[in-house]
C-alpha cells in the first residue's frame, strides 16, 4: 500500500502502534461473578476495577444485567460480569433474568461463586453451587463480607461447609474470604482468578473500565437513588430508561440528560414523585452528583415518571425496557 506520494506503507508497523504491548505470558479471559442477591457481587466488580461501574444497594435484585468491568494489568486483562442472583421465577423478568446467567456461565473462562460469609450458608447458596456443577470451566469460592463477622473463629468452618457445596467429585478450584468492601484479600482472589485464565492479548484497550454506553450507566445511577430508602414492592418494579444524552448548545461544561422512570402502578407514581415531589427531587439530587463525576461536566437532569401497567410480565415491555 502506497501513500498520496507514492511511499510504500508497512501496514503492520501501523497498526502495531495502536495495539497494547503484551507479552507471551500475558493472559486474559471472561470471568462470570454469581452468587446469591446481596452477597456483594457489584461491589467486588467495583473493587477490583477501581471505579463504579455497578450500582450498590442493600436490596436484593437490585442488579439486572451482565454488566462488563474491565481490569487491566501490565500481566493480564480480566472481563467482569456482574451478573443478577438467581432468584424464583416469579415474574417473566425473572425468569429472564435467570437465563441470562446461565447464559453467562456457558460463555466463560472462570466463574467467581459468592457467598455472605456474615449470613451464613443457606439453602439458596447450596442450590446455586449444585447448579454450578454444570459448569465445565474453573469455579472459584468466595467467601465475602469477612469483615462483617462477629467472630472470626466462625470463619474457618465457614470455609469448610463452603468447600463441601460443590460435591467432592467436581470441587471448587480455590476457596477464598475476603471483604469487598474494605479491599481485605481482594488481591490476592485477583491473582488467583488470573492463574485460570487462558494466555491471550487484551479484549479491550488499557484505559476502557466497562463496555457500558454513558446511558446506560446513567439510568443505572438514577435507578440507584430511587431505590435509596423506597419500600415494599416498589425496588422491583422502577426501571430507568436515558431518552437523550446531548451537549448544551451555549456551555462546553454543560451536558442534558432526559431519564423516564417506568412503575407498574397509579399508586407507585405518586410513592415515586413524594409528597411535593421531595422524593424523586432528592433522587435526581443525588444522582445529579454522580453523573457530573461520570460525565465530567455538570448535568441538567430531566425526569418524567411513567405507568407501564405490569411490566414485568409485558414481553413487548420487557424488550422497550432492555430485558
Amino acid at each position: 500500500m502506497s501513500d498520496a506520494d507514492g511511499r510504500r506503507l508497512d501496514v503492520d508497523a501501523i497498526l502495531e502502534g495502536f495495539a497494547d504491548p503484551v507479552g507471551p505470558d500475558h493472559r486474559a479471559g471472561m470471568v462470570a461473578i454469581c452468587g446469591r442477591p446481596n452477597v456483594g457481587k457489584s461491589t467486588l466488580v467495583n473493587h477490583l476495577v477501581g471505579e463504579k461501574i455497578a450500582i450498590v444497594t442493600d436490596i436484593p435484585g437490585t442488579t439486572r444485567s451482565a454488566i462488563r468491568g474491565v481490569v487491566t494489568r501490565d500481566d493480564a486483562q480480566l472481563i467482569l460480569l456482574d451478573t443478577p442472583g438467581l432468584a424464583k421465577p416469579r415474574t417473566l423478568l425473572t425468569r429472564r433474568l435467570n437465563d441470562l446467567v446461565r447464559d453467562t456461565w456457558a460463555g466463560v473462562d472462570a466463574v467467581l461463586f459468592l457467598v455472605d460469609a456474615a449470613a451464613g450458608i443457606g439453602r439458596g447458596d447450596a442450590f446455586l453451587a449444585a447448579e454450578l456443577r454444570a459448569v465445565n470451566t474453573p469455579v472459584i469460592a468466595v467467601a465475602n463480607k469477612i469483615d462483617e463477622l462477629r467472630d472470626t473463629s466462625a470463619l474457618l468452618p465457614i470455609l469448610a461447609r463452603l468447600a463441601e457445596l460443590r460435591g467432592p467429585d467436581a470441587p471448587f478450584t480455590e476457596v477464598v474470604p475476603v471483604s469487598a468492601a474494605s479491599g481485605d484479600n481482594v488481591d490476592r482472589l485477583l491473582q488467583l482468578t488470573i492463574n485460570q485464565l487462558p494466555h491471550a492479548g487484551r479484549l479491550f484497550p488499557g484505559g476502557q473500565v466497562t463496555d457500558q454506553p454513558e446511558r446506560v450507566r446513567a439510568a443505572e445511577i438514577l435507578r440507584e437513588k430511587l431505590l435509596d430508602g423506597a419500600r415494599d414492592e416498589l425496588p422491583h418494579s422502577i426501571a430507568v430508561t436515558v431518552d437523550e444524552v446531548r451537549d448544551d448548545t451555549n456551555r462546553a461544561d454543560l451536558v442534558h440528560i432526559d431519564a423516564v422512570i417506568h412503575v407498574e402502578r397509579d399508586s407507585q407514581k405518586g410513592i415515586v414523585i413524594g409528597q411535593g415531589g421531595q422524593r424523586l427531587k432528592a433522587a435526581a439530587t443525588a444522582a445529579r452528583h454522580d453523573l457530573e463525576v461520570l460525565f465530567g461536566r455538570k448535568v441538567f437532569l430531566t425526569t418524567h415518571v411513567r405507568v407501564a401497567k405490569e411490566w414485568q410480565r409485558d414481553p413487548k415491555m420487557l424488550g422497550r425496557l432492555g430485558y
